[in-house]
């Protein structure tokens, strides 16, 4: 049974035979609850993770519209875990294939405040204690990662959030995969041709609200000579004090570029037809900036 403060919410079960459109094996039983807010709306789109006592998984995924959990597992004792965007987690155990657990229950999410941003005003990135990092596939399976090791940034803050800018500027020959020869390749005329193309620069359009500390910042990156809209997927991690007690904020932004939007096209195929190289790549950055005066 799953307790909350506000007072004992329950995760129930249901009978495989009281269902019309779903048919489960005679030894799994239904479990299934409501994930609303504070005035009892669906939240939708919240992560939920069902594991047994030892902290296996067994089911994870997210609510559907109405705010709804639904998994088939065998009877017996297990710990759900909710989180969602704005909302503190909720942790719970149930008995699922209870008897005195029947229907549907409800779980309340308390909203938490977002963390406070940052002051208008000037801010520098620190490249010191910030990360422009890339993973690619690799053959059909594995994963390269690398990173840039010289940018820089800033970010005007503006008394309203969503007018803010941002612009950041990439040494493209500083691409690091761990691999000279790798990265010689990457800085040729087949990737980024850092030679004709020595910078990576992205310019924001808007910054827009999503809920909670979740953003999106909407601009333009110029990339081996090509400009493309790219919508950088971003939390903001709040403000903090620095050693010698400058003004810090963090973030955290991922994106997902297609080479050939950028006229990456150099291709090599494997004997067996798999590219040597995915089409897409994943741009993860973690970012701390600084108040300027």
């Amino acid at each position: 049974m799953f307790s909350r403060r506000r007072g004992m919410d329950s995760a129930g079960t249901a009978n495989p035979q009281t269902s019309a459109t779903l048919t489960l094996p005679h030894t799994a039983r239904l479990l299934s609850c409501r994930v609303l807010d504070a005035v009892h709306q669906p939240v939708r789109q919240a992560k939920f993770e069902v594991t047994d006592p030892i902290g296996r998984r067994i089911v994870s995924g997210e609510t559907d519209p109405y705010g709804g959990i639904t998994a088939a597992v065998p009877a017996g004792e297990y710990l759900l875990s909710v989180t969602a965007e704005g909302y503190a987690p909720f942790h719970g155990a149930t008995l699922v294939g209870d008897p005195a657990q029947p229907g549907t229950g409800e779980i309340v999410l308390d909203a938490v405040e977002p963390p406070l941003l940052p002051q208008p005003g000037h801010w520098e990135l620190d490249p010191a204690h910030s990360s422009i990092g890339f993973s690619a596939r690799h053959i059909g399976f594995a994963r390269i990662n690398g990173r840039f090791n010289t940018f820089a940034g800033a970010v005007r803050i503006a008394d309203r959030m969503e007018d803010s800018s941002m612009h950041v500027i990439i040494d493209a020959k500083s691409i690091d995969t761990g691999m000279r020869l790798r990265d010689d390749h990457l800085r040729s005329a087949d990737f980024l041709d850092a030679a004709r193309y020595p910078t990576v620069e992205f310019y924001s359009e808007r910054f827009i609200h999503h809920s909670g500390s979740r953003w999106s910042v909407a601009g333009a990156l110029t990339l081996h000579g090509v400009s493309r809209s790219v919508t950088l997927d971003t939390s903001y991690l709040g403000l903090g004090t620095g050693l010698e007690g400058e003004a810090r904020a963090a973030c955290r932004a991922t994106a997902e570029l297609q080479r050939e939007d950028f006229t990456l096209n150099w291709q090599s195929m494997l004997a067996q037809g798999i590219a040597a190289i995915g089409s897409s790549v994943e741009v993860t950055l973690d970012v701390q900036a600084v108040h300027k005066a």
